[in-house]
């Protein structure tokens, strides 16, 4: 679950255009996530949806292993915010199926069948390794966990630009992508780029 409040949509679009002004070039993300995240935008906004946050965000023909500037990927979800944070469901609801969606990509992956191959099943080598595997999915930031016991953790993220609930989806389909059984990811976001998770299972 993600703890916190709930934004509107005008209000996630105005916090992720605050993540982007502190990027910098130099600050890039795989292209597998830009097109997971478009491809949430297609199910639940439709192809107008998609055709409108790729023009913004300057992106059309997107290689999925290629590094692009984070910035981008901030614009895009952010114009996505604005389209379909009014609906039913709420704009978290859309970042965490984002975040599901980039697990399911990166771990489809070349790096993340490798990194499935490494852990052999097991969620606590796999959440020692996801500071590793982050660093192979992006340019940016520092990641790493406390152990708080044999099967639970604090997972720690400072200078990350996507909120907490993305986070959460992404973290919970990894362990479970591991077998992990009762996965429980509890997140809180300590400053704009600084957040934290509690996962347990069992």
């Amino acid at each position: 679950m993600y703890v916190g409040t709930e934004v509107s949509g005008g209000g996630a679009a105005w916090e992720l255009e605050q993540r982007r002004l502190a990027a910098t070039e130099d600050d890039q993300a795989r292209g597998m996530f830009f097109q997971g995240a478009l491809h949430v935008i297609a199910c639940l906004g439709g192809e107008g949806a998609v055709a409108r946050c790729k023009g913004v965000a300057g992106v059309w023909e997107i290689n999925p292993f290629h590094l692009y500037p984070v910035s981008r990927y901030l614009r895009m979800v952010s114009t996505a915010a604005r389209l379909l944070g009014p609906g039913s469901r709420g704009f978290d609801e859309v970042l965490l199926r984002m975040g599901e969606q980039a697990s399911v990509d990166f771990l489809s992956s070349l790096f993340g069948r490798e990194l499935l191959a490494e852990t052999t099943g097991s969620p606590r080598l796999l959440v020692d390794a996801m500071a590793d595997s982050y660093r192979m999915a992006v340019s940016y930031g520092e990641r790493y966990p406390l152990w708080t016991g044999e099967r639970s953790a604090r997972f720690v993220m400072r200078r990350d630009f996507m909120p907490a609930v993305y986070h959460v989806g992404v973290l919970r389909g990894a362990l479970e992508a591991v077998g992990a059984r009762d996965v429980k990811v509890r997140g809180r976001q300590v400053a704009l780029l600084e957040s934290e998770y509690e996962l347990s299972w069992r």
